[in-house]
């Protein structure tokens, strides 16, 4: 397990590729990569911010739980504990879809009592064919609280 912090030029870089999630990184920000066993993780100034998975980065959910990047969907609380416990996110679960989700996108998985964070997925489903679809997987689930991730 390595870690190396990312210098000036190499932050530059990195926020060119965090564009799409509307964040961005300052001059004055601690950048550390660690490398696990899970693969590189991005800590901000020692704060878990984001993962790598398949080429792309994934924010990482203590870092949700503060500013929320990612377009959200709302399980009800019969879905929270197989989600927290690493299940995809089935249709029937899902009580709110926000709009403009495409097919692949990132998105946070909330809870429909407190509206915190659970789990990061990936959109199998744009949202208009998440409206209309009335069972089967809609969501991938790539990290959740509790998950390897969330302790590294």
């Amino acid at each position: 397990m390595g870690k190396h912090r990312l210098s000036k030029s190499d932050i530059k870089t990195l926020n060119a590729r965090l564009a799409s999630l509307k964040l961005e990184l300052s001059k004055k920000d601690a950048v550390d990569i660690l490398d696990t066993e899970s693969g590189q993780s991005y800590l901000v100034n020692g704060e878990p911010w984001l993962f790598e998975q398949d080429g792309e980065l994934v924010p990482h959910l203590k870092m949700l739980q503060e500013r929320q990047v990612l377009p959200t969907v709302t399980v009800d609380m019969g879905a929270v504990k197989f989600v927290v416990n690493g299940a995809d996110v089935m249709r029937p679960g899902i009580t709110k879809i926000e709009e403009g989700i495409a097919t692949g996108d990132m998105v946070t998985i909330i809870d429909e009592t407190h509206g915190k964070p659970l789990a990061v997925g990936k959109a199998l489903l744009g949202s208009e064919e998440m409206r209309n679809a009335t069972e089967g997987k809609v969501i991938q689930n790539i990290h959740h609280i509790g998950d390897k991730r969330w302790n590294a």
